[in-house]
């Protein structure tokens, strides 16, 4: 991806944290996840679930993005895994956070994904005059 279509997809996602997340191997649909964005780490997102979320498992993962306003489109594969480290977690918990989890962060139930970015293909459009002609 070169570095403007990168850029352009990171902006838009921050504005947008969203993302449809599903195991790969795994029945069930796709979920609904608040991205913890870090502007240093584009190869990297996370989400904070229960213990008991059908993503909690870990492992080979894929999420689709479509951005507020409809601009940028996104599938990213990767793997997920529990974040361990305690700084991490600690710099991606705000209020939004707590009003989904009010035991707070650290309640044992409540656990940080690390969305390891391996692949993945970003379409950008551009709703402007200029790019509908």
């Amino acid at each position: 991806m070169d570095t403007e279509t990168r850029e352009t997809f990171w902006q838009a996602f921050e504005d947008s944290p969203f993302i449809m997340m599903k195991l790969e191997n795994a029945e069930g649909h796709a979920e609904p996840m608040t991205a913890q964005l870090d502007k240093s780490a584009h190869h990297a997102i996370w989400f904070f679930c229960k213990r008991d979320n059908r993503l909690a498992g870990g492992g080979r993962a894929m999420g689709q993005v479509a951005t507020k306003g409809h601009e940028v489109f996104a599938c990213l594969a990767g793997n997920l895994i529990e974040e361990m480290d305690r700084s991490v977690r600690d710099a991606h918990w705000n209020r939004v956070v707590e009003s989904w989890f009010p035991g707070g962060k650290d309640d044992p139930s409540v656990m940080m994904l690390r969305f390891d970015i391996a692949d993945s293909e970003v379409w950008v459009s551009d709703m402007s005059i200029k790019g509908k002609l």
